[in-house]
């Protein structure tokens, strides 16, 4: 069996033509979603993270800001300028690129974003929200991963799922979504035994672990759908996933690829996200 390859890029370029119109449509009614963007320090990861960030807005129409702070501000200072783009009509996405300097703490600048213009998903309201499945913002990549798995044609109800990895970025609330989308979901981690044996069990399995080919062809079932969220870096300077990409590859219904899988999604998800906020604070349907 040779597995259908899920383009992440082909599923983000249509969801990004759909939110151009939907962009397009609202500007004429006098509203131009806007997301700001609070980068701190210099971090060379960080700093291609939000210039994807700031091409996607352009791409589809939206306003895009990107606020640059020096490493030493202060957490005061941060909480001060979130506050100012709280209270700013124009602004209808709040994100503030992680990870921030030691001295910050992550959580107190979580929760100082408005859940109104949370469009992260990682305000304790919207993570509780989608806990008990009421209408929020969903956080990015787990949101991606749904979309991806059901562009497959895969019906998600009923199917074993297996998520290996329990950030709560990634692993958490994908099990979460996964779990409303009707599949039977189980989560496995570092400490999980026999995790072989309880991956290969899996109808939809999720790798989102950050080990570089860990997953192999025998962690698989036949026909699977596989999602690998790992980006690695390997000796050879090579981007790989946490799964083997040519081995599971034989066995596998579905998977995507590292890079070109769930990474254009993220972006993608966070678009709509803004877009969605800008329609709901301005109330229009």
């Amino acid at each position: 069996m040779s597995a259908q390859v899920i383009s992440g890029k082909e599923v983000a370029k249509s969801i990004r033509e759909e939110l151009r119109i939907e962009t397009a449509e609202l500007k004429e009614k006098g509203i131009t979603p806007g997301l700001s963007v609070i980068l701190v320090g210099d971090d060379p990861a960080s700093h291609s993270y939000v210039k994807g960030k700031a091409k996607g807005c352009e791409e589809v129409g939206m306003n895009s800001e990107v606020i640059l702070k020096d490493a030493e501000i202060s957490q005061e200072e941060l909480l001060a300028e979130i506050e100012r783009l709280n209270n700013d009509s124009n602004v209808h996405g709040i994100l503030v690129q992680l990870p921030l300097p030691k001295h910050i703490d992550e959580k107190a600048v979580i929760n100082a974003i408005s859940p109104d213009k949370d469009v992260d998903g990682f305000h304790p309201v919207s993570v509780g929200k989608m806990m008990i499945g009421d209408d929020t913002y969903l956080p990015c990549t787990p949101h991606g991963i749904i979309e991806l798995i059901k562009r497959t044609g895969t019906e998600i109800k009923g199917k074993n799922a297996v998520v290996i990895g329990r950030s709560n970025i990634v692993g958490k609330p994908v099990s979460i979504l996964l779990l409303q989308e009707h599949a039977t979901v189980t989560i496995c981690h570092s400490r999980t035994k026999n995790l072989q044996e309880v991956a290969s069990q899996a109808d939809i399995l999720v790798a989102a672990i950050g080990k570089a080919q860990v997953i192999t062809k025998d962690f698989i079932k036949p026909g699977a759908v596989v999602i690998d969220v790992g980006v690695n870096r390997i000796e050879t300077g090579k981007l790989v996933g946490d799964v083997d990409f040519e081995g599971a590859a034989e066995v596998a219904g579905f998977i995507t690829p590292v890079p070109g899988g769930v990474g254009p999604m993220t972006i993608t998800m966070l678009l709509k996200n803004t877009v969605e906020a800008a329609k709901r604070i301005n109330g229009v349907k």
